[in-house]
């Protein structure tokens, strides 16, 4: 759920001015999932641009506080949303962790990454929600420590029933800065798409499991 839409839009409008967002609808990219998609949201860009990056991260900091007032700690989840979450938890100052997505096969074989005792209050961070499963892995570590999840918020959500259904399913509180619509919105507003372009990418949201190029 996108909480602020002055937000949503000015998140969408950076990402796309510093090409976080890469379109090929004539040679699709395959996701992990193995789904096929004319999109691809790559957020980590934004930590090389200090001036968005200290935007996303002042506003997922204040969508913290107003959501769930300061948590014991921030939780990110790798690898995508360690640097975001990090940011994050500065701006708040508070402790931080991170949230591998299986415990390491050498060493001490952690899965979480940083101090947390149990019945503390945690938010996580990501960086891009697609059908939520790698989130919900790091939610699923995160609570096999007893500690109280408050929820989490995320920069980018490409808004799928999908997700919806499992952030329900496991009870999970979700919150985005931005979304696909006012991503596609923004950059149909922008001319960063063509016409055609933007049929396609509204083709693809519709049925992605099923988009075929």
């Amino acid at each position: 759920m996108v909480l602020d839409k002055d937000v949503a839009k000015k998140t969408a409008e950076l990402l796309l001015q510093i090409n976080a967002i890469k379109l090929n609808p004539e040679n699709p990219f395959t996701w992990a999932s193995g789904w096929k998609s004319p999109i691809y949201c790559d957020n980590r860009i934004m930590l090389s641009f200090p001036e968005v990056r200290r935007f996303v991260a002042k506003q997922i900091a204040n969508q913290v506080e107003e959501l769930y007032g300061k948590p014991d700690v921030i939780a990110g989840v790798a690898t995508g949303a360690i640097g975001v979450g990090l940011l994050v938890a500065e701006a708040l100052d508070l402790p931080f962790v991170y949230v591998r997505p299986e415990p390491k096969s050498h060493g001490r074989q952690n899965q979480i990454e940083g101090q947390i005792e149990k019945g503390q209050t945690v938010v996580v961070i990501e960086d891009l929600i697609s059908t939520g499963k790698s989130s919900l892995n790091a939610v699923k570590a995160l609570k096999s420590k007893e500690v109280i999840l408050k929820g989490m918020v995320a920069i980018f959500t490409y808004g799928f029933d999908v997700a919806s259904s499992n952030f329900d399913a496991e009870n999970v509180n979700l919150h985005t800065l931005s979304d696909y619509d006012h991503l596609i919105q923004q950059a149909s507003e922008t001319d960063y798409i063509k016409q055609s372009q933007l049929q396609t990418l509204l083709q693809w949201k519709s049925n992605p499991q099923q988009w075929k190029s």
